[in-house]
């Protein structure tokens, strides 16, 4: 298969790239035109002007899938009114350009599947959401929705359009994991606020393989990328802890959280209770190597 990835040089995309190369799928990157040129087949693009380099289109040759993965980080700053300008921005546009694209392959494309996130229905401290839960009213999920109608909009040309919805996925080597084991090693980690809101973990390692998943099986529509069995905030930090032979015992308040990340941040996002269920992997056959927090948590710190 000839996969093309954006979003390549991410978290999720580079494990992706790796496993689809070592699989022996051809791998097309889309990359920024003045980003380092990795081996193999690049496209130089950038969505903020909407170019891509047609020389290097035709070079890579026909594709029969794209997995669009491109967008600017969602925690990793406060959420100013550029900064939430830019999360949507960075998505929706470079989903147009994809879209763009596929519209003008001259073979056009079997299969496009384009990332989202379970942010998609928003917050529920009590209620399970799957994939037939209807989306939620804050900004992530504004985010979601506008995401995936620009990806929909590549069914208009024949193409098999798959949303990725993904939880949150927990590697050692990046996100919001990697950026607290430090604490939780010098046993200063805990729970956040309550510690009673929901997570919907995913490892890595599943998150790759889902998205192989689909790909291969000819699915269409949304896909909570997620482990069946979610956890509290309260669980999910003390799995850490004691996996690392430490205590969680200091909990960090609501308000320091806000004051530290800013309000939007803080209580859209990181103290967000999204317990999602992942009923169509499931009811499609797909077996999770780690289908709870224990067996995601050893497998995060092993990576």
């Amino acid at each position: 298969m000839r996969v093309g990835v954006t979003g390549s040089s991410g978290l999720i995309g580079r494990s992706l790239v790796q496993a689809l190369s070592a699989r022996g799928d051809q791998v097309v990157r889309f990359v920024r035109p003045g980003a380092v040129s990795p081996d193999g087949a690049v496209v130089r693009w950038d969505p903020t002007t909407r170019d891509v380099d047609e020389t290097d289109l035709r070079r890579a040759g026909p594709l029969d899938a794209i997995v669009n993965l491109a967008g600017t980080g969602i925690g990793d700053r406060r959420w100013t009114a550029a900064r939430r300008q830019a999360i949507v921005h960075s998505r929706v546009a470079a989903t147009d350009l994809v879209v763009e694209i596929i519209e003008h392959l001259p073979g056009g494309l079997a299969a496009l599947v384009s990332a989202s996130a379970v942010g998609y229905y928003g917050s529920h401290p009590k209620a399970i959401v799957d994939e037939s839960s209807p989306p939620g009213t804050d900004f992530l999920a504004t985010v979601c929705r506008q995401w995936e109608d620009a990806a929909s909009r590549a069914q208009r040309f024949g193409t098999r359009v798959a949303l990725a919805r993904t939880g949150v996925v927990l590697t050692a080597a990046g996100g919001a994991l990697a950026r607290q084991l430090p604490l939780f090693r010098r046993g200063l980690g805990g729970p956040l606020a309550s510690g009673r809101q929901w997570v919907s973990p995913i490892s890595l390692v599943d998150e790759v393989r889902a998205i192989q998943w689909i790909l291969d099986t000819d699915q269409a529509g949304p896909h909570n990328l997620v482990a069946p069995t979610a956890t509290t905030n309260a669980d999910l930090t003390a799995t850490v802890a004691r996996a690392l032979g430490r205590r969680a015992a200091w909990r960090v308040p609501a308000v320091a959280l806000d004051l530290a990340l800013g309000r939007g941040l803080s209580r859209e996002a990181v103290l967000a209770s999204q317990q999602a269920h992942p009923r169509r992997l499931l009811e499609e056959g797909f077996a999770f190597q780690h289908p709870d927090v224990n067996a995601i948590v050893a497998a995060a710190l092993a990576s």
